[in-house]
């Protein structure tokens, strides 16, 4: 108990009754290839196809060991957005090329080189920088508007950088000491504009650049503070978005100039070394002022191979709030072996699942099976973690519109998410609609998807009205307790949510108290899981129970540190076959 040494009054805190948070089941990850973006670090989280775009480029197809190849991982993120996914990280599988050299773009402006900012093709993009010119800062032999380490040119003679005196005034110096008489001077500040357009197709399907998307306006001086432009188009850009979002980096390191000529020389070395000299003024024409460049070079990679999707998982390791895994395209076999590319890729995705418990993967089958070759490529593996999905899909394309045939699997995550929001994630993802789908690769019948769904292989069924539909809900699992998805997911939901929200009884002292604290947390939680639906039983004990008392725990445990808590419960299972026995009857004879 608390020490009470002197005489007083102690006002103290008791804490109240501990409660348990459900955790998010519908926060999904991707992996695979992409235009651009990181190939290391830790991943964005995603929360719409627009933030997908500005980081890891749009649709287009890749260029994967010089062929081309759908872009599976785009058009999976999209497809998990339109379907009703909230939140995505995508973790970037990047191959280095046999000339990795020429894996990133760039392209050299004197003795300013121009990178972009990750390899790729989409890394070859068009840069336009535009000299903005202000009006003249001079009245009364004194500086107006500008700020310390501006760069202003003065009419007739060079360029200039402004700096502060101890007493606060301002004046232009070439050297940093060296005031310049400002009497009859004309100074006019310079910045820098930054658009950038990436490459891309145009809906007619030819290549074409993006539209203008503005880096920003920039001052030229390094010292400039945040907006200097070779501070946000550093290598090493000073914040994670900068880093993400701007696409192009500049390397500055050749100019050799001193601090106070760097911008200039900067200015001199972006558009020409007579931009300076020449009569320049607010009235100065736009295309004398400005300079458009394309990065050269830049791939897109090798072909992935199953390291390069082991260690972009491994990046996953460390987000916490990852309940849905996929490899959009993996099971494509990037142009070789489809089905032993497919199952090295969706062995890795769950494997990964089991090991961190709370995950579950979504697999695809490779295109072009037949309801037999479905089923012998179910029979590669079995888990709990994992819930297969036949056939492929056919999507519109978001850049042309044109149908392509894109694996299930994130389209599907998708449909996790929406029904894990909408109902709960004891409601089974299935008998919901692919929004996205125009049609499937092969359509599937009753007596096809009689074969397949007993052993774990979740159709998509077209049905005249409805439309296209998910018309299954299993596991991979040849352990019955497990073969369905929903109660897969809804118990890692509970147990995720019981390790997350009674971690506040590590090192309390194990006894009586602790372990009624830690029963009635529990029994709390699962209250509100019976009312909800998610559990059976007309009465909540009927529908769970938690123990933690003496009868759970020995000596040993108590002396090894040990608090047993034993928890049950009985989920709901779906409704898989709705059955109606149906009899005729003989009517009264009389009333």
């Amino acid at each position: 108990m608390p020490e009470y040494l002197a005489p007083g009054v102690y006002v103290e805190e008791l804490p109240g009754p501990r409660t348990i948070e459900g955790v998010s089941t519908s926060t999904a990850a991707f992996v695979g290839p992409t235009r651009t973006g990181p190939v290391d670090g830790r991943p964005e989280l995603l929360t719409s196809y627009a933030d997908f775009v500005r980081i890891y480029g749009d649709a287009a197809d890749l260029d994967v060991g010089g062929t081309p190849f759908t872009n599976y991982v785009a058009l999976g993120a999209k497809g998990f957005f339109d379907e009703g996914g909230s939140r995505l990280y995508v973790v970037r599988t990047y191959t280095a090329s046999a000339n990795p050299t020429n894996d990133q773009a760039s392209t050299t402006l004197g003795a300013v080189v121009v990178d972009a900012r990750f390899p790729g093709r989409a890394g070859a993009v068009r840069v336009t920088f535009t000299l903005n010119v202000g009006s003249n800062v001079v009245v009364s032999d004194t500086l107006t508007r500008v700020r310390q380490f501006d760069v202003v040119w003065v009419k007739g003679d060079a360029a200039y950088v402004v700096r502060s005196r101890p007493d606060g005034t301002l004046f232009l110096t070439s050297d940093g000491t060296t005031p310049l008489s400002l009497t009859g001077a004309e100074a006019y500040p310079l910045t820098v504009t930054v658009d950038v357009q990436s490459p891309t197709v145009n809906g007619q399907g030819l290549p074409s650049l993006s539209p203008p998307m503005s880096i920003g306006e920039f001052r030229l001086d390094p010292r400039g503070g945040a907006r200097a432009l070779t501070n946000v188009l550093a290598t090493d850009p000073p914040t994670r978005n900068q880093a993400l979002t701007v696409p192009v980096a500049l390397d500055v390191s050749g100019l050799g100039a001193t601090a106070d000529t760097l911008g200039a020389d900067l200015a001199t070395a972006i558009f020409g070394s007579t931009i300076l000299s020449a009569g320049l003024g607010p009235a100065t024409p736009l295309p004398d002022r400005q300079l458009g460049i394309t990065l050269d070079n830049g791939t897109d990679g090798a072909t992935p191979d199953e390291p390069a999707f082991e260690a972009a998982l491994a990046v996953l390791e460390s987000i916490d709030d990852v309940s849905i895994v996929a490899a959009p395209g993996a099971s494509s076999g990037w142009g070789d072996d489809a089905t032993s590319v497919a199952q090295a890729v969706n062995g890795a995705v769950t494997t990964h699942c089991e090991k961190l418990l709370y995950r579950v993967a979504a697999l695809d089958t490779p295109a072009g099976l037949d309801t037999s070759d479905a089923l012998d490529f179910r029979n590669l593996r079995s888990s709990e973690y994992a819930a297969l999905y036949y056939p492929w899909i056919t999507v519109s394309h978001p850049i042309d519109g044109s149908r392509v045939s894109v694996p299930p699997a994130a389209y599907v995550a998708g449909i996790w998410a929406r029904t894990d929001i909408a109902r709960g994630v004891f409601k089974a993802p299935a008998n919901e609609v692919v929004r996205s789908a125009l049609d499937l690769e092969t359509r599937l019948n009753k007596a096809q998807q009689e074969l397949l769904n007993p052993e774990g292989v979740n159709c998509l069924r077209f049905f005249p009205g409805p439309g296209f539909l998910v018309w299954g809900a299993r596991t991979v699992s040849d352990d019955p307790e497990w073969k369905y998805l929903s109660i897969r997911r809804y118990f890692n939901y509970l147990e995720k949510s019981i390790d997350e929200g009674t971690q506040w009884a590590v090192f309390e002292v194990n006894g009586p108290a602790l372990w009624d604290a830690v029963r009635h947390t529990v029994e709390g939680f699962l209250l509100n899981e019976w009312r909800s639906g998610a559990l059976l039983g007309a009465k909540p004990e009927q529908g769970f129970f938690v123990r933690c008392d003496a009868s759970t725990m020995t000596a040993d445990d108590l002396d090894n540190g040990r608090l047993v808590c034993v928890i049950g419960v009985a989920a709901a299972k779906p409704a898989e076959f709705v059955i109606f026995r149906i009899s005729q009857i003989t009517a009264p004879t009389t009333s």
